[in-house]
């Protein structure tokens, strides 16, 4: 494992989700050979794209997240992250208002929010055939 490499992307999840008792992701590396007790790892960067996107979804369906801001605010709140800067960088990755509503069942819309999310989480463009293989996953 190249240790130059993000952390999210070292752990195949480039949105650093969390490790979680509660969810059991699909892809998801068995608990007795992970290397990170911090956050989750995944067996391919796909799978990773795919909880993130998954996550983000679950968001509105569960937590009623409408814009851009409402997602980070929840995805990097003020206790661990600065949350504004978050959404001001995300909403330029991706060319939106902070008031922007994505369609989470969109594919380009959930891709670009993907791969927003990863760049700002581990500090170099995504790849988008990797995001969208995330997508497929789903």
């Amino acid at each position: 494992m190249n240790k130059k490499l993000p952390r999210g992307l070292r752990n195949n999840n480039p949105g650093n989700i969390r490790n979680s008792q509660r969810t059991d992701w699909q892809g998801e590396v068995d608990e007795s050979a992970k290397n990170d007790n911090s956050f989750e790892e995944f067996e391919t960067i796909a799978y990773g794209y795919r909880a993130l996107i998954k996550l983000l979804q679950n968001y509105r369906k569960i937590h009623g997240c409408q814009t851009i801001a409402d997602f980070i605010n929840r995805w990097a709140p003020e206790t661990e992250n600065n949350t504004s800067g978050y959404i001001k960088r995300v909403c330029t990755e991706m060319e939106v208002p902070s008031t922007f509503v994505p369609d989470i069942d969109d594919k380009n819309t959930m891709c670009a929010f993907a791969a927003a999310i990863s760049q700002v989480e581990n500090g170099v463009p995504a790849v988008m055939a990797d995001v969208e293989s995330g997508w497929h996953l789903l």
